[in-house]
């Protein structure tokens, strides 16, 4: 199978240079000066064994030219950028006729729960990916892992559930790539388990490493409450450290530790945008939805807005401040 990663930012690049590295033909999308410098000097990986760099096809979207009916698409963008993505690779041709979204297989290995249900409404074959995966994007044309020995584990399966053959198939790469790799027909519970754990990333983006225990206590309380409320099951923490254990662990790459979560990398390089709205925010609905409050969420949901807004820098704004919203 031919690969095309949406998004080759930290997931997307980490996913796509392994991919390549096994010998599989991958294609990278990407935009702006990420773009600019992955096509002068490939995409560098660097990881806590060392580094490598992928040189191979970037682009900022789809061509002219038909994709290959074997191709699967891997959704890496934030949940942002979904919907805008989705638009513009749904109505690709692909070679023998007939669109990506009838034709091929696409795969969502993003945080958040919302981004498979936005897909189906245009793609056939939606598929989630549960993305564990320590990987940092802050320069262009790299990406640091800090994963090891595997430098993350994804797991996969059919959106809303069950899996398939091209689940397995597509397991099968990532692992001869590297990663820890299981294919599950209840992907969306360990995706919603995963969204208790992103919960904090709003809250360290906006504060930085000093995180009081009690606010990241309180925002996955809230976050247990609500799809309690709502009925959704999800993982445990427990069940998650069993599934890990030692397969992916944090590891310095070059002396230094992994910087940030996701949307601290998203205000480290001022992107304008940062998927506090896909990952409290859907707390925040939920609990609007069955009657939860959710006070620690809707805050750093606003909270990210306005450093967005204000070009507060990461781990910038002030506790007093995110108390105040609180109440």
């Amino acid at each position: 199978m031919r690969y095309m990663i949406i998004g080759a930012g930290a997931v997307g690049g980490a996913i796509g240079v392994r991919l390549g590295q096994a010998g599989h033909d991958v294609t990278l999308v990407a935009r702006g000066a990420h773009l600019d410098a992955i096509r002068r000097r490939g995409l560098t990986l660097r990881q806590p064994d060392g580094e490598v760099t992928w040189r191979g096809p970037a682009v900022d979207g789809p061509g002219d030219d038909p994709l290959p009916a074997d191709t699967v698409l891997v959704l890496t963008v934030k949940s942002q950028d979904t919907a805008a993505a989705l638009a513009a690779w749904a109505d690709a041709p692909v070679a023998g006729g007939g669109t990506a979204a009838h034709r091929l297989p696409l795969f969502a290995a993003q945080n958040g729960v919302s981004n498979e249900r936005t897909a189906l409404r245009l793609f056939a074959d939606v598929h989630g990916v549960c993305v564990w995966l320590p990987a940092t994007h802050l320069d262009p044309g790299v990406v640091v892992a800090n994963g090891h020995p595997h430098p993350g584990m994804l797991h996969l399966g059919r959106y809303p559930s069950g899996s398939d053959a091209t689940d397995r198939a597509v397991a099968a790469d990532l692992t001869a790539a590297g990663f820890v790799a299981p294919v599950r027909d209840d992907v969306m519970r360990w995706k919603y388990g995963k969204l208790l754990a992103n919960l904090g990333n709003g809250l360290q983006a906006l504060l930085g490493r000093e995180v009081p225990d009690a606010l990241r206590r309180q925002a996955r309380a809230e976050g247990i409450a609500v799809l309690a409320a709502a009925g959704v099951a999800h993982t445990t923490t427990e069940e998650e450290a069993a599934e890990r254990g030692d397969l992916v662990s944090y590891r310095p790459v070059g002396g230094e530790e992994r910087a940030g979560s996701s949307t601290w990398q998203s205000l480290a390089r001022g992107a304008g945008s940062a998927e506090a709205d896909h990952l409290n925010g859907e707390i925040v609905l939920l609990g609007r939805l069955h009657g939860v409050p959710t006070p620690v969420n809707a805050a750093v949901q606003l909270a990210v807005r306005r450093a967005l807004r204000e070009r507060i820098p990461a781990g910038g704004f002030r506790l007093a401040e995110l108390e105040k919203l609180i109440g």
